[in-house]
């Protein structure tokens, strides 16, 4: 499979289109980006199951600040909606195998649970005052 020019248009399909989804972003001026372009590219023609998009940062501003991208490359692993990992820097080919093989292991199930947990205790901890019902 190849990489998926990613947008604020359609970001959002592509990446819910696949339980796991890898994203680079990056720009031309970028040495480090043009560096990692090739491992990314070929990691994307070994894992068929997995969606690997880029996002211009220059040309996608918008999408880039909505995910704090402060630093390029930045790789990004979503899986089942939830972002499982994000980091700048390029890295070898090896490690993005690593990475790839692990973001596979995670239980999903439990991620839900956590952020479920996490949620609920954000919620209650916006509404002081408000203990059990007696």
């Amino acid at each position: 499979m190849t990489t998926i020019e990613l947008t604020k248009d359609n970001f959002e399909e592509q990446v819910a289109s696949k339980g796991i989804a890898f994203v680079d972003f990056w720009a031309s001026w970028c040495g480090p980006c043009r560096k990692f372009a090739p491992v990314f590219e070929e990691a994307a023609g070994r894992h068929d199951d997995i969606m690997f998009g880029k996002v211009d940062t220059e040309a996608q501003q918008e999408l880039a600040q909505a995910f704090q991208i402060t630093s390029i490359p930045t790789l990004m692993a979503i899986r089942d909606n939830v972002v499982l990992y994000s980091q700048p820097g390029a890295i070898p080919g090896t490690a993005l195998e690593e990475l790839i093989a692990k973001v596979r292991e995670v239980d999903m199930a439990e991620v839900h649970q956590k952020l479920a947990e996490q949620q609920a205790g954000e919620e209650g901890a916006q509404q002081p005052g408000q203990g059990p019902a007696a």
